[in-house]
């Protein structure tokens, strides 16, 4: 045998090994990209049923048939969201091709639906063994944000009252004038003509926030 058959003989078993090498990279590289493939998907459901409840609660709120200023400004910081939207959540993690996990409500800071989801389908077989089994995983925070507030209307002229025996010149709560104040617009309040203001959920954003 000839030196430079012998040496050819010597580089081959390197050439063969160093293939494998690049071809086990070029196959965990393909693995890394289907299991972020996989994670985003898990993402887009959990935005999506976060969104979904928030935005079922908000949609659920009306104004009472009477004004109190304690429960409208209850109302208006979000306070009274019902705890019921979960089930949005759920169908919307559905629609998605993914199953909700969990799904609570919080009020502090600030009224939000946290939603956790898990894909229904695996990452897929490759050449790491786990991805096989594995699903994806992925958690949302929708917030519902308040765009306005009751204030007390001092461009009123409410009807005037004889002064009490205390000639106390307070004007008590039911006699005052309030209106809503928004981000763009102020509404007046009319006890009698409640059914004049704009429908509560207009009131609200909801966007998704930090976890």
């Amino acid at each position: 045998m000839t030196g430079r058959a012998r040496e050819a003989g010597q580089a081959f078993p390197i050439y063969v090994a160093v293939v494998a090498g690049l071809l086990f990279l070029a196959f965990a590289y393909f693995a890394v990209g289907q299991a972020s493939m996989k994670k985003n998907e898990a993402q887009t459901a959990a935005d999506a049923a976060a969104l979904a409840a928030a935005q079922d609660a908000r949609d659920e709120w009306s104004w009472p048939g009477v004004f109190d200023l304690d429960e409208w400004r209850d109302l208006l910081n979000g306070r009274s969201a019902g705890s019921g939207s979960c089930a949005a959540a759920a169908r919307l993690a559905s629609e998605n091709d993914a199953t909700k996990t969990s799904c609570y409500q919080d009020y502090s800071p600030e009224v939000s639906y946290t939603v956790t989801v898990e894909t229904n389908k695996t990452v897929g077989s490759s050449v790491i063994a786990s991805t096989e089994s594995k699903k994806a995983t992925a958690t949302a925070r929708a917030v519902i944000e308040p765009r306005c507030r009751v204030e007390e209307d001092l461009r009123a002229t409410p009807s005037p009252r004889p002064p009490d025996e205390d000639d106390d010149t307070d004007e008590p709560d039911d006699r005052k004038s309030y209106k809503v104040v928004c981000d763009d617009e102020d509404f007046g309040i009319d006890p009698e003509h409640l059914d004049l203001l704009p429908d509560l959920a207009d009131l609200f954003s909801v966007h998704l926030a930090d976890k």
